[in-house]
């Protein structure tokens, strides 16, 4: 809820803005969560090959390309957790009003280090699972399913170009195309 001087919106913009811009992963257990969506989808795509799906494997095999290089443009292009923070507060003193007080942010620290990876891990086994039991027609959920996504990984591409980072432009874009790319297989397959 936003308080009465006028610092919600001020910090739910700059929350947007750090979680775009991302920052690059430290250490082995840092790689977990960008690298989930990788293995999810190429799992996934291998699977609706062996069942027949073709256009849904290259759909998901592009889902997993956008997200690899994704991941590669947080290893070479995001900036580390010590410089995102730096460029959130400069952000924070740019966009506050002047005379008006700074809101405090917290640091984004994940109190237990395995709970990064086990999440990812979590997230590889729930997604491999819907991936390959998702509805097999268009319908409002398939829809609703790939909006949130989509237009995260929009804005995240507009980001990335802004600030002339064209493997997370890229990768960002690869994903709103499989996302467009699941939708018309949906589309296309027979009601059943």
């Amino acid at each position: 809820m936003a308080s009465d001087d006028g610092t919600g919106p001020l910090l739910m913009r700059l929350s947007l803005l750090k979680v775009l811009d991302g920052a690059r992963p430290s250490g082995t257990l840092g790689w977990a969560t960008p690298l989930a969506p990788v293995v999810t989808q190429a799992v996934v795509g291998a699977g609706h090959w062996a069942a027949g799906r073709r256009r849904r494997a290259l759909a998901a095999w592009a889902s997993a390309a956008g997200s690899g290089l994704v991941a590669w443009g947080l290893a070479t292009e995001a900036p580390t957790r010590a410089e995102a923070n730096e460029n959130l507060q400069r952000q924070r003193d740019l966009l506050r009003e002047p005379g008006q007080e700074a809101p405090a942010t917290t640091a984004a620290e994940t109190p237990m280090p395995w709970l990064e990876p086990f999440t990812a891990c979590m997230q590889v086994v729930f997604g491999v699972r819907s991936g390959l039991r998702r509805p097999r027609r268009l319908n409002v959920r398939a829809i609703a399913d790939e909006t949130f996504g989509t237009v995260f990984f929009v804005l995240r591409a507009a980001r990335a170009v802004q600030q002339r980072k064209p493997k997370l432009a890229a990768g960002s874009a690869l994903f709103v195309a499989a996302a467009v790319a699941r939708l018309r297989a949906a589309k296309a397959e027979p009601l059943r």
